[in-house]
């Protein structure tokens, strides 16, 4: 079992019918949320604060990988502020990866959790993490890819099985929806450990996971009442 893994993700199985319509064409109802997504990287810039300045590069994905590395080396610290960026941004980027794999109809969110669930543990750097292991991590993790790149070609299979099945039944066939976030799952495990470093905790060979409970619904905000 590999419950206890510290990055958790489960994506919510859409149990009724979808929408054929958008199912059909989401090759292109995709491509606007796939901008905005695709714009937020290539950035980089300095901070400035207390007469000290921090540099912040995002690489092409948008995701901070050096900054943390140094940090993590250097001094011994992860800024919550960088890990909440890259928290966020990863849980964006799934629920657009999700929504193309047609793993759900509605359009993802910028901000809400939606049908994804995706945690991952806001480490204490000096006891949590080995300060010299991120230089090795991506390294480490070569066996990860080499097995991810077959599972992703699985993954490109089904999602065109899926497709053919929603247009037909409506439906999404559970054991296909599963493997997906199982690949999916894994990925994300691979990438909190080798590039967000979040964790020491080398990722498990296994898709399984245990189901994350879905979001909280918003409170509504109660109308204001007139003043007497």
């Amino acid at each position: 079992m590999n419950d206890d893994h510290p990055v958790q993700f489960s994506a919510e199985y859409p149990d009724r019918p979808l929408d054929r319509l958008t199912t059909a064409f989401r090759i292109f109802t995709v491509i606007p949320i796939a901008i905005v997504l695709g714009v937020i990287g290539g950035y980089s810039g300095s901070y400035g604060g207390n007469g000290e300045a921090e540099t912040l590069a995002i690489g092409g994905t948008g995701l901070l990988f050096f900054p943390p590395l140094l940090m993590i080396v250097f001094r011994e610290k992860y800024p919550r502020w960088w890990f909440d960026w890259n928290l966020e941004l990863l849980r964006f980027t799934n629920r657009v990866g999700t929504y193309f794999a047609l793993m759900n109809d509605r359009y993802p969110s910028t901000d809400e959790p939606q049908w994804v669930r995706l945690e991952l543990p806001y480490p204490d750097a000096q006891r949590d993490l080995n300060r010299w292991l991120p230089l090795v991590k991506w390294l480490l993790a070569i066996p990860h890819y080499i097995v991810l790149f077959f599972l992703y070609l699985a993954v490109l299979v089904v999602v065109i099985i899926a497709w053919f099945a929603i247009l037909f039944t409506g439906r999404y066939p559970r054991g296909m929806f599963e493997f997906v976030e199982g690949v999916i799952r894994w990925h994300n495990r691979v990438v909190g450990y080798a590039f967000i470093l979040v964790t020491d905790k080398y990722p498990p060979f296994s898709l399984s996971g245990r189901k994350l409970p879905p979001p909280p619904s918003p409170t509504p905000e109660r109308p204001e009442q007139p003043q007497a």
